[in-house]
């Protein structure tokens, strides 16, 4: 008897902060528009840095998207034929987005996430450590570290220009205001004290 293929699967788009994450995910969004396929994409409302309803990249790359605050909300827009879900900043939703993917994939979606594996701390982000075990295809991207320039594979949050206390809140939308890359020499995470 014929069993039809199933295509879905989830692949994750991962690293530090100017790695080029968002970029690559609008890449292959755009590859897939060519070839008509039937795309969503989303993006946490929290973040605005660079536009209100789009994915945007910090190199000033663009696609539509739908900014949502909560992960239920992606079945409000994913019809019968849709293709490819595309979510950005995936870092920044809770675990109920996890079974939304699961199911999607499940169903023949090709699933594409772009989020930070790390937060400030050096600390998985997240729901990110169980997005990267279920994921099919990963895609870890490094930036250039702004203290030496060898491979960063951390964000470096700067307050007042000087690194971030542990303490301080894991959330914190922001850019290069805020953030650096760096290697994992010149990552730096004092505490209080």
């Amino acid at each position: 008897m014929y069993q039809e293929f199933n295509r879905g699967w989830i692949e994750v788009i991962t690293g530090p902060m100017f790695a080029g994450k968002s970029e690559e995910l609008i890449r292959r969004v755009r590859t897939l528009s060519y070839a008509k396929k039937n795309i969503v994409c989303f993006k946490p409302s929290i973040d605005i840095r660079y536009a209100k309803d789009d994915i945007a990249s910090h190199a000033g790359g663009r696609y539509e998207a739908y900014a949502i605050s909560s992960p239920k909300e992606i079945l409000n827009y994913v019809r019968e034929d849709c293709d490819v879900v595309a979510i950005d900043e995936i870092q920044f939703f809770d675990e109920s987005i996890l079974p939304i993917i699961d199911s999607l994939a499940d169903s023949g979606v090709r699933v594409i996430c772009a989020g930070l594996d790390m937060d400030f701390r050096g600390e998985p982000f997240g729901i990110m450590p169980i997005l990267l075990a279920k994921a099919e295809f990963v895609t870890k991207l490094t930036a250039a570290c702004t203290v030496c320039g060898e491979a960063a594979t951390r964000t470096q949050r700067i307050i007042d220009g000087k690194p971030a206390y542990y303490e301080d809140p894991v959330i914190q939308v922001g850019a290069k205001e805020s953030y650096e890359a760096r290697c994992r020499k010149h990552h730096e995470v004092p505490h209080k004290n």
